[in-house]
């Protein structure tokens, strides 16, 4: 059935739903109507008995029924809602006005004499069919014991019950076609929605991205229709931003091979453009430094886009040990800071190498804007942990700030404008956050770390 349009199987489950319903009511009705109407069998045996004493004392009823030519008188009486009558009196004596077989009354008899209340309910078999009759005790103005048996035959509660099948089956099948319109018409209006989005969503797979999706809709499938939506515009962010990533690769790139190859031109011509050959061969190795810095960042990213979809490994590690070893290689490049270290003790799971790369990234960083001091600290607070980079260097714009870890967003000093974003995206593979502010003086960098990596 997976196979079928989505109209077809919303059809099918509503008519198969009906259908099971309409099944299982057909065999459990007619045994609740059984049950029902048996009762009200026994009620109308009881009613059509009560109908009579209110007519009759033992007396006269025995008298009734013993009259000769009475016989329309008898008929009325037998005939009271299909009820038949015959009473049990004197030596085990039975005025009896319709046939029933001597086993049967003889059963009738013993039951009679042994039972111990005024009124009892029966049932029995008389050949192949059943019967229904109760036996009510009364006295004679002698004293003597006189019991009235009131009887209905089975088949008067099966002509009731299939009556009313018939009836509720008619009833049921009419209601079962029925129910196909509205199966039929909500299937469309269900699908109908599903089937622009399939197509919405086929034109994405094929770069089509220009039309919206809009579906006035509130329910799941509007929520889907708006879920796509953002898909959309994401995809749609993400070509603009690889195009703008081409862009800016290319440009980075073009220059420091271009600044290599027309210094080794001008040198095999015999040009020194720094005067002399060992400075001319400085710049062509500075600049393939800065090439090869770059495209380390670039490969960097994207192991790191591929590890995204992946589990990292994670290591327990002293993350203030870290921090010193970092910060003791690197604060030789500017001897003329002040460094401020205050690092609480703290373990931390995590791939090491990756931590590593943040903190050299955010040093490399505070070392190019500080003017004079750069302060990290690292404290527990309740439920995290957070680091902290401080530089007194000048505070950013607000629009810098906005962008800070975007691709290729450089501050006036920057070099690639990917450093940032390499610690942003390790930040986040390890659950963790990370923020810039502006301070009265300088600028800091927090990372907040959750307890559950410590």
């Amino acid at each position: 059935m997976k196979n079928l349009p989505l109209s077809m199987q919303i059809w099918m489950v509503f008519a198969g739903i009906t259908l099971f319903i309409s099944i299982l009511l057909s065999i459990i009705l007619p045994m609740t109507l059984r049950d029902f109407f048996t009762n009200e069998i026994y009620a109308t045996i009881e009613s059509a008995q009560g109908l009579m004493f209110n007519r009759y004392d033992m007396d006269s009823l025995r008298r009734f029924l013993e009259m000769d030519g009475s016989e329309k008188s008898r008929q009325t009486l037998e005939n009271i809602r299909t009820v038949n009558h015959f009473i049990v009196y004197g030596d085990n004596q039975i005025l009896l006005s319709s046939p029933l077989p001597s086993d049967f009354l003889n059963k009738v008899k013993n039951e009679a004499i042994s039972q111990k209340s005024s009124s009892q309910r029966y049932k029995g078999m008389v050949g192949n069919e059943k019967i229904f009759y109760v036996i009510t005790k009364g006295k004679t103005l002698w004293a003597e014991d006189i019991y009235l048996v009131s009887y209905v035959w089975d088949s008067y509660r099966e002509d009731l019950v299939q009556t009313l099948f018939r009836r509720l089956a008619f009833v049921m099948t009419i209601i079962f076609i029925l129910s196909w319109i509205p199966a039929i018409a909500l299937s469309r209006y269900l699908s109908k929605p599903l089937v622009s989005l399939e197509k919405r969503v086929e034109k994405l797979a094929n770069h089509e991205w220009e039309e919206g999706v809009e579906l006035d809709r509130g329910d799941e499938i509007g929520k889907l229709g708006e879920s796509i939506e953002k898909l959309r515009k994401q995809l749609i962010y993400q070509r603009e931003l690889q195009q703008s990533f081409l862009q800016h690769v290319s440009h980075e790139l073009k220059t420091p091979v271009m600044v290599i190859r027309s210094y080794s031109q001008a040198i095999r011509d015999g040009i020194y453009p720094k005067g002399s050959l060992d400075c001319s061969i400085q710049i062509i190795d500075e600049e393939a430094g800065r090439l090869e810095k770059r495209i380390r960042n670039l490969l960097y990213l994207t192991k790191l886009d591929y590890l995204s979809n992946h589990e990292i490994s994670k290591e327990s590690f002293r993350l203030d040990k870290l921090i010193e070893d970092v910060e003791e290689r690197l604060s030789w490049t500017r001897m003329d800071l002040d460094w401020q270290l205050d690092l609480s003790p703290v373990n931390i799971k995590g791939d090491m190498e990756q931590w590593r790369v943040v903190i050299e990234n955010l040093l490399d960083n505070q070392i190019r804007y500080a003017e004079s001091q750069i302060s990290i600290s690292l404290r527990s607070e309740d439920k995290k942990l957070i680091l902290k980079f401080y530089n007194d260097g000048p505070p950013m714009e607000e629009e810098i700030l906005n962008s800070l870890f975007s691709e290729f967003k450089k501050g006036y000093k920057g070099e690639f404008g990917l450093g940032l974003t390499i610690v942003q995206r390790i930040v986040t593979l390890h659950n963790a956050k990370i923020w810039a502010s502006n301070e009265k003086k300088g600028v800091s960098f927090y990372i907040e770390i959750p307890k559950d990596l410590a």
